[in-house]
């Protein structure tokens, strides 16, 4: 009596097993997973965030940093890979699957267009910006407004002032996303126990980076 029991239970969770990989409708799930990489050369680099997208239903995702992916699908479904700057890839999930389980490696390319070199300027034609430039009066009172607005203090001024372009700004999030992904899993280096950030640290107090500004 108890080896049937141990049977039944054991029959039980392999049906349970089994059913969990098939859908309502009675088409078979799989773990699709897999890596987006940049075939344009031989280095093989990963796209970061590449789109991920199931044609029959509208289901996706995207990519890490590392250009890894992993969505569950259908037996027979169309994927599509799409990315900026780069030619869109089609895959179709093998139907003749025995496993629940199926991993890719995704080549993209690039589509880079080169449009023509475009000139702008200020005026209708070259002959009416010949004659403006040759009527232009640069004083000197011009002139030491000129330099004054390219000194380095000036410059620095509007460092500090002007805020950072849209490219800026994610490409600094992008620094420091890379930067918490690769030490995870570790503690990262403390910079007390690097002979670098000791010199840059003695360099800066020659330099008196750690005075006072309004002495």
């Amino acid at each position: 009596m108890k080896y049937f029991v141990l049977v039944c239970a054991l029959f039980v969770s392999v049906t349970t097993l089994r059913a969990q990989l098939v859908d309502q409708n009675g088409d078979r799930l799989v773990q699709f997973s897999g890596m987006v990489l940049d075939g344009s050369n031989n280095q093989l680099l990963p796209i970061p965030y590449a789109t991920v997208l199931i044609k029959s239903d509208g289901r996706g995702t995207y990519a890490n940093l590392e250009g890894f992916f992993s969505i569950v699908t259908h037996t027979g479904d169309t994927v599509i890979f799409s990315a900026l700057g780069y030619d869109p890839a089609v895959y179709v999930v093998p139907d003749t699957l025995k496993d629940d389980k199926y991993s890719i490696v995704q080549l993209m390319t690039k589509n880079d267009i080169d449009l023509p070199t475009a000139i702008v300027f200020p005026w209708p034609s070259r002959e009416h910006f010949k004659l403006e430039f040759l009527a232009m009066d640069v004083t000197p009172e011009l002139q030491q407004i000129a330099s004054a607005n390219l000194s380095a203090d000036k410059l620095e001024k509007l460092r500090e002032t002007v805020p950072a372009s849209g490219a800026e700004n994610a490409s600094y999030y992008l620094r420091q996303q890379a930067r918490q992904t690769y030490y995870i899993g570790q503690r990262p280096p403390m910079n007390i126990f690097s002979p670098v950030a000791w010199k840059q640290f003695f360099d800066g107090w020659k330099r008196g980076d750690f005075k006072k500004k309004d002495q």
